[in-house]
């Protein structure tokens, strides 16, 4: 059995009902994606390597894990420590999110370099993306990235989201600095073009692809919401259109379930132009539905569409 792990911070998510009414769930963009890959890698052992608290929200958050067969392989419980919150509030269909995260348990997985090690050891795939690098202390990033590329030595594919969030880096050039140490060690790279154009003034996607290709990465798929995803792959060069869909609800997690259906379909051994096709599909079956995370089943009709 192949096995694949995701690392970074899953938080307590608020997603906003009707007048004061809010539903409690978990999310994060490296779980979104890790969740989008359970869905649709039932094959799969799955872990989600992060650090948690001992609280009983902690204590929830695991049990969720492991109703849907994903485990936490060595990531560590710190005492007195509690995940981070957010919470989404939508206008039409976009949304925007406030954070309490300053203090969440997850800021520490790197800390014991021999558990982290222990959890990313043996996957056919480890992912993880610039929102994991900014919450961690330049030492731990430093360390988290040691731990993946010795996992790659040994045959792992390595999956890397940018994930650019301003708010989370103390400037830009930081942000650049720990991105760009991340692509030395990624086999495939899945950008947002928003981002990209955000953080290095990228003019469109062709100029994120060349960009990345001087950085010595084979597989590169550039995402840009509605429009078409720009696929490159060697020789490769592909525009593929979008899904359009008539009634979106909410497009929260969209981007990271277009990831996890990639990277699934990637691992199934489809090419990446199809992987693109049907990550497109998987991602419009997100924004029909609140929160971050579809329905498995939702998953799995849309992947197979």
């Amino acid at each position: 059995m192949q096995a694949i792990a995701a690392v970074g911070e899953c938080m307590i998510e608020l997603s906003g009902e009707s007048g004061s009414s809010w539903r409690m769930g978990y999310a994060g963009d490296t779980f979104n994606t890790l969740w989008t890959m359970r869905a649709l890698s039932p094959g799969h052992h799955v872990d989600y390597v992060s650090a948690f608290g001992d609280d009983p929200f902690s204590d929830g958050q695991i049990a969720f894990f492991r109703r849907h067969d994903i485990g936490i392989a060595e990531s560590p419980r710190i005492s007195g420590a509690r995940p981070g919150l957010y919470a989404i509030t939508l206008t039409g269909v976009e949304r925007a999110f406030t954070y309490w995260r300053s203090d969440a348990a997850a800021r520490q997985l790197a800390n014991d370099p021999d558990a982290l090690a222990r959890s990313l050891s043996n996957r056919a795939m480890v992912y993880f993306s610039g929102i994991t690098l900014a919450i961690l202390t330049t030492k731990a990033r430093l360390t988290l990235l040691e731990v993946i590329a010795a996992e790659r030595l040994k045959g792992a594919h390595i999956a890397f989201d940018p994930n650019y969030r301003p708010r989370l880096w103390s400037d830009p050039l930081a942000a650049r600095k720990a991105i760009g140490e991340a692509l030395e060690v990624a086999d495939i790279v899945l950008p947002t073009f928003p981002d990209e154009a955000a953080l290095y003034g990228d003019a469109d996607p062709d100029a994120t692809v060349r960009r990345l290709q001087r950085a010595g990465i084979a597989e590169i798929v550039v995402k840009n919401g509605e429009h078409a995803a720009l696929v490159s792959h060697y020789e490769i060069m592909a525009a593929v259109p979008a899904m359009q869909v008539a009634a979106p609800i909410d497009t929260t997690g969209a981007g990271d379930a277009f990831n996890g259906a990639y990277l699934s379909a990637r691992l199934l051994g489809l090419p990446p132009v199809e992987a693109a096709r049907r990550a497109h599909h998987v991602a419009g079956a997100v924004v029909e539905v609140r929160g971050a995370l579809g329905p498995f089943d939702l998953l799995k009709a849309a992947f197979d569409r």
